[in-house]
């Protein structure tokens, strides 16, 4: 009877998807917690959701569409935290409603990958829990493709 219960429950791990079976809501939450910090950061212009929610040694790299063509440029963690201010300086925060969604793809006990959607386009997030935090080290973002 055990071995019948015990290989029914394997079989039905199986089927699960590994961030289903592996991660309790509260790291889901986490995640979810640190991408919204990282567009509330760009959105608010506050450094402190992006220190939140970004690790210093974050890469990031984007594609623009320029002219009819995409331009790629880096931003580092320094920038991010210039750009944040200069949007808290000028008071150019986007308009209540614009489009901030978070879509969790995968999460596990160290690692996640995240979709954001923004007024800018789509950012590919990848995190890692450090000391029990999680910090996105790696963004790819580009702006929305042109028809």
């Amino acid at each position: 009877m055990m071995m019948k219960l015990a290989t029914g429950l394997m079989g039905l791990a199986l089927l699960l998807p590994a961030s289903a079976v592996a991660q309790p809501d509260a790291d889901r939450a986490a995640v979810a917690r640190a991408a919204l910090n990282y567009l509330e950061g760009f959105y608010e212009g506050s450094t402190d959701k992006i220190r939140s929610g970004v690790h210093s040694d974050v890469v990031k790299y984007g594609f623009a569409m320029e002219d009819g063509s995409y331009s790629g440029s880096p931003m580092s963690f320094d920038e991010m935290l210039a750009y944040a201010t200069s949007v808290k300086e000028r008071g150019r925060q986007p308009e209540p409603g614009t489009v901030k969604r978070v879509e969790l793809l995968d999460v596990l006990d160290q690692t996640a990958a995240v979709k954001v959607y923004a007024w800018w386009g789509s950012d590919y997030l990848l995190m890692a829990k450090y000391e029990g935090e999680w910090k996105i080290v790696n963004v790819l973002w580009q702006t929305p493709p042109t028809d």
